[in-house]
C-alpha cells in the first residue's frame, strides 16, 4: 500500500503517507499529514458508477462557491472545499488498477458530529446548509450532471417500490402487511414536488442531496458552522429535497434502526432550530418552497422508508444490514415519524410562517 499512495500522492504533488481517517461508509478516506495537511480520497465506483461526472460537479460548483465568500469578505480556504488539483491540472487521478483518486485541502479547527446532541448543533447545521443553497442560487444548476438517476424522485421510488412488491424476491411481503398498505395509501403525495419543478412553480437548484449533520463542519471552539462537505452527490433538484432530509434525520428522537417504536417521535424543538437557522439566511427562498417545508420532511422520511421495505421485500439487496428484520425496522422508525409529522403539521406550519414572518 505504501507504495501504492506514494504513486498517488505525486501525482498532486505531496510525498508523505496517508493513514485513515473518517468513518464514511462509501469512498476510502485519508489524511495527508503535512503542512497544510491534505484529505485523500478514492471515489467509489459502485455507487457513482462516473466519477469524471462527479468531478465536474464538484470542481464547477467548489470553484463558484470559491468566488462568491471571497467577493462576501470569507475565508475561501475555509468555507468550501479546495480541491488540489495534479500534476497535470486535473481535478482526479486515474490509476493504472482503475481507481479514481483526488485530494482536498483539511479544513482544521473543525468537526462533525453524527449524533444530534443538542439543538443549536442542528441551527448551526442548517444556517450552513442554507447558505450553500443561497451562495449557489443563481448557479446553472441544469448544467450539473445527475450522477445518481432518480435519486429524489418520488414517484420514481414508488415504481420500484411497486415492482419490489410484485416481484416479491424475498418472499417476505407477507410479513410487512401493514407497512406495505402504509406506504400505498400515500402515493398522491409522491409527486407533488416533481410536478411543482416541472410546472416552474419551484426553481430548479444546486442540491447537496446528503443532508445530515456529519456532511457539515462546526467550528470546534464556536459551534458555528464552517463548511458543507461531501459533495459527491450534488446534483439539480430542489432546496426540498436537502431541507427535508435533513429534519428526517435530525428530527427524530432516535436511531434509524431503533427497534422501540415507542422512543421514535419527531421534535418540535429541533425542527424548530433547523428550520430557524436555514431561513434566516436564505433569502432567495421563494414563497412556495416556504409552505412546502413542513411537507417536505415527510416526503423524504415516506421515501427512505418506502426504499428501506423495498429493499426487504426484495432480500436486502442496496442497503447493509446486520439482521434479517433490519431493514423492516427502519421502515418502521421511518413510518412511525412520517405518521407524527402528520399530526403536527399545522403547528410545524404556523411555526415557519412565524419564523418567515410572512
Amino acid at each position: 500500500m505504501e507504495k501504492l499512495f506514494q504513486e498517488i500522492l505525486a501525482n498532486f504533488n505531496l510525498s508523505l503517507d496517508p493513514d485513515a481517517y473518517g468513518n464514511g461508509h462509501i469512498n476510502d478516506t485519508y489524511i495527508v499529514h503535512s503542512q497544510p495537511n491534505y484529505i485523500l480520497q478514492r471515489i467509489n465506483k459502485n455507487v457513482f458508477t462516473n466519477p469524471p461526472a462527479v468531478m465536474e460537479n464538484i470542481q464547477g460548483v467548489t470553484e463558484f462557491l470559491r468566488k462568491k465568500i471571497i467577493a462576501e469578505g470569507g475565508n475561501p480556504d475555509r468555507e468550501t472545499l479546495n480541491l488540489i488539483p495534479t500534476v497535470d491540472g486535473k481535478s482526479y487521478y486515474l490509476h493504472t488498477d482503475g481507481e479514481y483518486y483526488r485530494v482536498y485541502k483539511f479544513i482544521e479547527r473543525a468537526v462533525s458530529y453524527d449524533i444530534v446532541e443538542n439543538p443549536m448543533q442542528l441551527y448551526h447545521a442548517a444556517r450552513a446548509f442554507g447558505k450553500f443553497q443561497n451562495m449557489l442560487a443563481d448557479y446553472p444548476a441544469e448544467k450539473l450532471h445527475e450522477t445518481i438517476v432518480d435519486f429524489h424522485n418520488t414517484p420514481a421510488r414508488y415504481e420500484q417500490f411497486k415492482t419490489a412488491l410484485a416481484k416479491n424476491a424475498s418472499g417476505r411481503a407477507k410479513n410487512a402487511g401493514p407497512e406495505i398498505d402504509f406506504v400505498l395509501a400515500r402515493e398522491k403525495d409522491a409527486s407533488i414536488v416533481v410536478d411543482a419543478l416541472a410546472d416552474g412553480s419551484i426553481p430548479l437548484r444546486v442540491t447537496h442531496n446528503d443532508t445530515k449533520l456529519n456532511n457539515v463542519l462546526l467550528d470546534e471552539v464556536t459551534g458555528e458552522g464552517v463548511c458543507v462537505i461531501d459533495l459527491d452527490t450534488v446534483m439539480p433538484g430542489s432546496l426540498l429535497y436537502d431541507y427535508g432530509d435533513a429534519l428526517r434525520f435530525g428530527g427524530s428522537s432516535g436511531a434509524e434502526d431503533e427497534p422501540d417504536l415507542s422512543k421514535i417521535w419527531f421534535d418540535v424543538e429541533k425542527f424548530t432550530a433547523f428550520t430557524k437557522g436555514f431561513i434566516e439566511v436564505l433569502p432567495s427562498i421563494t414563497e412556495k418552497e416556504l409552505r412546502l417545508l413542513p411537507f417536505s420532511i415527510k416526503l423524504m422520511t415516506l421515501e427512505c422508508g418506502s426504499r428501506f421495505l423495498a429493499d426487504y421485500i426484495n432480500g436486502d439487496v442496496y442497503f447493509k444490514t446486520h439482521y434479517p428484520e433490519h431493514n423492516l425496522i427502519r421502515a418502521r422508525t421511518q413510518f412511525k415519524l412520517v405518521k407524527e409529522i402528520e399530526d403536527k403539521m399545522d403547528e410545524l406550519n404556523a411555526i415557519v410562517t412565524e419564523i418567515a414572518g410572512r
